[in-house]
């Protein structure tokens, strides 16, 4: 019974570990990219689809497409998306180079990393609930005892326990990662 409130305090945690690598930290990470979709023949497609992603250097990232006729799309997907930096080409490879991160922006992003792990433990929360007043109407139905309605709640509670400071551990380590300079 409590496995699918479980599963569902999984996925947001899965979620906010998306969400984290997407969130640039002074070095090149090849997830800032995957939110970024290319117009590759009328279809909106992953970038990672479309070219083979590259770090050669802590703060470089290039992007090999598979079609030279896919480097303009590419750019211009890059230009388009929230990331905040201008691509180079040289007719075949694009590169992306991530400037040196200033303290305010640092403070910004571990702000915006704390705001994201409190919303995760919002949800988690309200997973919690709803767990909770699922087990209240089986007792009330007489589908379970009071003592199994107890142990239930035990049970979620500790469940939540666990991942709140897992999402505590998350949101410690990221802003570590981008506080380090």
């Amino acid at each position: 019974m409590i496995t699918k409130y479980e599963e569902k305090m999984t996925k947001t945690l899965s979620n906010l570990e998306k969400d984290y690598n997407s969130i640039r930290a002074g070095r090149a990470n090849p997830h800032v990219l995957d939110k970024i979709k290319v117009d590759y023949y009328g279809t909106p497609t992953p970038l990672q689809q479309v070219g083979n992603i590259a770090v050669p250097e802590p703060r470089m990232i290039t992007i090999q497409p598979w079609e030279r006729s896919l480097v303009k799309p590419i750019e211009k997907a890059i230009l388009t998306s929230d990331l905040g930096i201008h691509p180079s080409n040289d007719g075949t490879m694009i590169r992306l180079v991530f400037p040196e991160l200033t303290e305010e922006h640092r403070k910004d992003l571990v702000k915006d990393v704390k705001k994201k792990a409190e919303g995760a433990k919002v949800a988690v929360r309200n997973i919690r609930r709803d767990a909770n007043e699922y087990f209240k109407k089986a007792q009330k139905n007489s589908e379970i005892t009071e003592d199994e309605l107890k142990d239930y709640e035990k049970k979620v509670q500790k469940l939540t326990d666990k991942y709140i400071k897992e999402i505590d551990g998350l949101m410690g380590k990221k802003s570590e990662e981008i506080l380090t300079v």
